[in-house]
């Protein structure tokens, strides 16, 4: 069993194909550098600025130690931190265990913006 953080963002209007670009091109990139998996991530098909990102990790303890160290990180604060946030409305985190063959399937499932979106 392994700990998947699932994190549901409402995004400030208009924000939601670029914050995809910068979680994309920047923040995804920054998370697998500090070794946390990142099972998916996209934008949701009802709502461009409706943005879901899951992360899975060992076990409870090495979630809080990753995250610590990740967002504690002069990549993160001094990389994607201020452009993220700024465009970050509303975030609810869910975290529970799952087998790993769920999070294999969950893994090919990448949520990318429709080509009218983009």
């Amino acid at each position: 069993m392994k700990t998947v953080e699932f994190l549901q963002y409402t995004l400030q209007p208009g924000t939601g194909n670029g914050f995809h670009q910068v979680m994309l091109n920047i923040s995804v990139p920054l998370h697998q550098a500090a070794g946390i998996d990142v099972v998916t991530h996209g934008q949701s098909e009802h709502d461009p600025d409706s943005y879901l990102l899951v992360r899975a990790f060992g076990g409870p303890e090495q979630r809080v130690q990753s995250l610590n160290e990740f967002y504690q990180s002069d990549a993160w604060r001094k990389g994607p931190r201020e452009e993220i946030i700024n465009s970050i409305s509303v975030s609810v985190m869910s975290v529970m265990s799952m087998e790993s063959a769920t999070i294999d399937a969950l893994r090919q499932t990448l949520y990318t913006p429709k080509p009218d979106r983009a």
